[in-house]
């Protein structure tokens, strides 16, 4: 490799013949699909990607990683410069649905995967690699340490399935910790529920904003400061000393429309 990897992009260069056949195997290419890579690095993926469809978007923020990128297939590689989270997707994706095959860099992962949430209906599958904790995040089931914010939303939108777990060596250099390849296939509908998709977020954030306290404490810390809020929890069969990693995807979305019908804590929501 004469590429020297940058740190403050958190540059780990996938190299696994094996990983990347089972990523190309999980995103079920078709030469009619359009890909959108986030991070393409050396273009492990990319040059594997490009022969095998007809259109591929990528976004890459090191402009030395963009100039080499830039000689590949013209005809069908757009190249945008920038940090994906600042880019403007809707602007640059202009014809949906897309499939998104990256290895995400693990420093903006999460935020990414908030991104992706906020435009959903662009993509109809996603194949990500992760840092395994966060995978196991995605995939965590309620009242187990690893579930979280992330864990409801995804598990909400997406058929979330572990693809290969991914061992430092796969890359160059070798990260410090275990990564996992995920699959994220759109639901036609959301798992349960969701009247106010703005007003979902908030609560299961503030559900999770402090752990270690009761639904009932946190939810109040987190700006849901109904006098009545240990009624109404008590209302929809949710005991207000839960913590908010026990809750079902339903039993957020149960708590999501009680607190929406009340107009003193929807106005108080943060």
């Amino acid at each position: 490799m004469d590429y020297r990897p940058k740190k403050r992009f958190g540059q780990n260069f996938l190299k696994s013949e094996h990983v990347v056949e089972r990523i190309l195997a999980a995103a079920d290419l078709a030469e009619t699909d359009r890909v959108l890579e986030i991070g393409p690095g050396l273009g492990a993926l990319t040059d594997r990607i490009l022969p095998l469809i007809n259109e591929m978007t990528v976004m890459e923020v090191d402009r030395d990683l963009a100039a080499r990128l830039s000689a590949r297939a013209p005809d069908k590689l757009t190249l945008h410069l920038g940090d994906a989270l600042r880019l403007d997707w809707d602007a640059l994706l202009t014809a949906p649905p897309y499939k998104l095959v990256a290895n995400l860099p693990y420093n903006i992962s999460s935020q990414i995967l908030f991104k992706v949430l906020d435009h959903r209906r662009l993509f109809r599958r996603l194949v990500l690699m992760f840092q395994k904790e966060v995978g196991d995040r995605l995939c965590a089931s309620p009242g187990t340490k690893d579930y979280g914010i992330l864990s409801v939303l995804c598990q909400v939108w997406f058929d979330v399935k572990r693809v290969v777990n991914v061992p430092p060596g796969a890359f160059s250099p070798p990260p410090k910790v275990d990564s996992v390849v995920l699959s994220f296939e759109p639901l036609p509908e959301p798992r349960v529920v969701v009247t106010d998709e703005a007003l979902f977020r908030r609560v299961v954030k503030g559900a999770f904003a402090q752990r270690r306290k009761t639904l009932r404490n946190t939810l109040k810390a987190s700006g849901f400061g109904d006098p009545n809020l240990e009624e109404i929890l008590l209302a929809i069969d949710i005991d207000p000393v839960r913590r908010g990693e026990t809750l079902s995807l339903e039993e957020f979305a149960r708590l999501a429309q009680a607190l929406g019908k009340n107009s003193t804590t929807a106005g108080q929501i943060p």
